[in-house]
């Protein structure tokens, strides 16, 4: 699985190394107040996929966290809950 998972980013690593160098030329960004700045396509398109990344990240960072507190309450819990089914005496089995 390991082996999987660094194929797959290599393979994307190398696509989006060659779509970068195949865009090369450069481009003015207009920011307020009519400045302009110039900046190669391939710097621009890089900086707004990192900005993807990390906003991606943030998003699912949240969610992790969440779900990780609801483990730990959930694993309390069931702590909790053993000694109780413990003590208890198995039901009697009955055949049919």
């Amino acid at each position: 699985m390991r082996f999987l998972i660094w194929s797959v980013r290599i393979v994307v690593f190398l696509l989006l190394l060659a779509f970068l160098s195949r865009n090369s030329g450069t481009v003015g960004v207009q920011f307020f107040f009519d400045s302009l700045w110039t900046v190669p396509l391939s710097l621009l398109m890089l900086v707004f996929f990192v900005a993807g990344v990390l906003l991606g990240v943030t998003a699912t960072t949240a969610t992790l966290l969440r779900q990780r507190r609801e483990l730990g309450r959930l694993r309390s819990r069931a702590a909790q809950a053993e000694p109780a089914v413990e003590s208890r005496s198995p039901a009697p089995v009955q055949n049919a």
